[in-house]
């Protein structure tokens, strides 16, 4: 098996601060590194990171600079209804509000400033799979 070091999802952006407090504003992420192409985040606990970039950075190829299809990023929370109550006093776009699913999971959809689908997710306490 080969070793993994560092995983990181970079989303591409056409507006880097607003993306910037979109995530640090829902999250527990500090502000590792921030310019005019890229933001670097990197959670309270530096185990979990993000970057932004600018859309159409050179180091973007061409074809990959359009809105994200066919993927969606997950965060797994202690309380998604706290996150719920962030995102509406911000005025961010809720895709679904909080529902529980059949899988164990309390579940919130948002759209980030990116057009990025953001499942966010908090396991239902005391929850039997059957």
């Amino acid at each position: 098996m080969k070793k993994i070091n560092r995983i990181m999802t970079n989303i591409c952006s056409d507006n880097l601060a607003k993306s910037r407090d979109f995530y640090t504003k829902l999250f527990d992420f500090n502000v590792d590194y921030d310019s005019d192409w890229f933001v670097h985040l990197i959670s309270k606990d530096k185990k979990l990171e993000l970057g932004i970039i600018e859309r159409t950075n050179e180091i973007v190829p061409n074809g990959f600079q359009n809105n994200p299809q066919g993927f969606y990023v997950t965060f797994v929370v202690d309380n998604v209804d706290e996150i719920f109550k962030i995102a509406e006093s911000e005025k961010f776009e809720i895709i679904n509000e909080p529902i529980d699913t059949f899988y164990g999971q309390r579940r919130l959809l948002l759209k980030d400033p990116n057009g990025a689908l953001v499942d966010i997710s908090s396991p239902i306490k005391d929850f039997n799979f059957n």
